[in-house]
């Protein structure tokens, strides 16, 4: 069985900013035809990002897929989105990593997302260490917890 290639962990800060590595890869990756199953673009933390950013998803997209470095897709978004404040960037990127269910429907999606990853490990969820966010999720899914 071959390894899944998952984007990198929302908790990798470029510029500072939590998810913005994770969503190159997310662009990347599909454009290569391998996560075609994930959430993309105009949903979840993607869509949170682009509208704090204050970017074109599309247009963006459009960058990452002509290629280069990190630093240079982010001195895109510096150039061509709103310009946060440090303070800003470092609350935004906290309040993300921390974010967990706040309501009773997604509690469930929450709850079923975790039932998702324990059944595809075979495990019950009661094997699973504390989780609390969403970030988790993302990070037991891709076996990085």
């Amino acid at each position: 069985m071959t390894r899944q290639n998952f984007p990198r962990s929302p908790k990798a800060l470029l510029g500072g900013i939590a998810h913005l590595g994770r969503f190159i890869d997310k662009i990347c990756l599909r454009q290569a035809g391998q996560i075609q199953d994930y959430n993309y673009m105009t949903v979840g933390f993607d869509k949170y990002l682009v509208d704090f950013l204050g970017i074109d998803a599309k247009a963006f997209e459009q960058r990452v897929l002509t290629g280069g470095t990190d630093e240079e897709l982010l001195a895109w978004v510096k150039a061509n989105g709103r310009k946060p404040p440090d303070e800003e960037i470092i609350e935004w990127s906290k309040n993300l990593l921390a974010s967990g269910p706040k309501d009773e429907a997604a509690r469930q999606r929450f709850r079923g997302r975790l039932q998702e990853v324990a059944t595809n490990r075979g495990v019950p969820v009661s094997s699973f260490p504390p989780v609390t966010t969403w970030v988790d999720v993302i990070e037991l899914d891709e076996e990085r917890m």
